[in-house]
């Protein structure tokens, strides 16, 4: 049953997600805007070209004629994938996941207003009046984020009225594609974040893994862990919420649902992705029986999962880059951080550097029942290890 997959996006999570199709023995092509991607490494073959580029997209369709789409990244001409499922090729998870997931705007008026699921208040803002007027409604502190953007890029926490017009130029120079238009939301005072990993498939109920904690910063994932301590009761609602919001959504792979939680007001829903998410990296330190990406390629395949069960406890934090350059990167340290015990270390193998780029990843691991605040520190400690230059 070898399967030709085109894989649009070619980062670090595609490479886990090919080496996964590798070893189930598919036909992997990744796909991304520039050579030495690190899916691209370990693919089958490669394409380099704009995605955001639908002639270009269908020319590569049409070339390679693959059975399956997988889409890594949110710069996609998305509507294209309609087409393409209409023509039989299956898009992961659905053309309309994709779709609605890519636009903040589809997908928070789906989980809002249409699935009633309980949301910080929000309003979208197509100027700077506009989004002046929504501020006076939801008052300050507030969050502003692009309709289309990744990795909290052009997201702000604006305080005051005074930064509101900073916001609004910054919000629409992280917006990806060519949609300029702002969502502005009611701060909620959360005591934690997790990503609820899910798993929708083809002929099987919908399965999740343990809650993953992670810590953000400006809107990109810095380090995560599993298990995340949760109320039974606000566990039960988040898995609720997001059986609603995929079964919406339509199709068959792993999802990164991500959610606030306050011991006030219960869970909120947040965002989610139709794909493996960065947060869910740490489960390459063997967590889980099966890791995200293993999961995402059964689901894509149709290929049975048993059931999902917790191993033991990780953490996992990020190597970033304090340069940019376009040089190929050198490290240092890496002795140092494999000195320690049941530690991994990931380099992702990213042919240049931007600042605070991630570069790798550190996971560390420990039995369950053991203290999860310390292995979240050492994780923290060893990547700091290691230096990019």
């Amino acid at each position: 049953m070898t399967k030709k997959i085109l894989l649009l996006g070619s980062g670090e999570l595609g490479k886990e997600f090919v080496i996964s199709a590798q070893r189930k023995g598919q036909y992997v092509v990744a796909c991304d805007s520039y050579a030495g991607a690190p899916a691209m490494q370990v693919a089958d073959e490669y394409e380099v070209f704009d995605m955001l580029c639908g002639e270009q997209l269908d020319k590569v369709v049409a070339k390679h004629k693959p059975d399956i789409i997988v889409p890594e990244i949110e710069a996609i001409r998305t509507e294209r994938l309609y087409d393409y499922e209409k023509e039989g090729i299956q898009v992961v998870p659905s053309a309309r996941a994709v779709n609605f997931t890519m636009n903040r705007k589809a997908i928070r008026d789906l989980a809002a207003k249409e699935l009633g699921l309980k949301t910080a208040k929000y309003y979208y803002a197509k100027s700077l009046e506009e989004l002046k007027e929504a501020a006076e409604k939801i008052g300050f502190p507030c969050v502003v984020k692009p309709l289309m953007s990744s990795s909290g890029k052009g997201q702000s926490l604006v305080r005051s009225r005074e930064e509101l017009e900073h916001a609004w130029e910054y919000g629409c120079n992280g917006s990806r594609g060519d949609i300029k238009e702002l969502i502005i939301e009611e701060f909620i005072k959360f005591d934690s974040e997790i990503t609820l990993l899910t798993v929708t498939q083809k002929n099987g109920p919908t399965l999740f893994c343990a809650p993953i904690g992670h810590v953000q910063k400006g809107g990109d994932y810095r380090e995560s862990f599993q298990p995340a301590h949760i109320a039974p009761e606000h566990l039960k609602e988040a898995q609720e919420m997001a059986e609603k919001v995929t079964r919406a959504l339509t199709g068959a792979g792993l999802w990164g649902v991500e959610f606030f939680l306050s011991h006030e007001n219960g869970v909120y829903f947040s965002e989610l992705s139709p794909r493996p998410h960065d947060t869910g990296m740490v489960t390459l330190a063997g967590t889980q029986n099966l890791n995200e990406f293993e999961l995402h390629l059964r689901a894509v395949l149709g290929l049975p999962i048993p059931s999902i069960t917790q191993e033991r406890m990780g953490a996992s934090a990020v190597i970033l880059s304090p340069i940019a350059s376009k040089e190929p990167p050198r490290y240092e340290g890496m002795e140092e951080a494999l000195k320690e015990e049941n530690t991994y270390l990931r380099i992702f193998g990213k042919p240049y550097t931007k600042m605070n780029r991630r570069m790798g990843v550190v996971l560390c691991y420990a039995p369950n029942g053991s203290g999860l605040d310390a292995l979240r520190t050492k994780a923290k400690a060893v990547a700091d290890k290691v230096k990019v230059y």
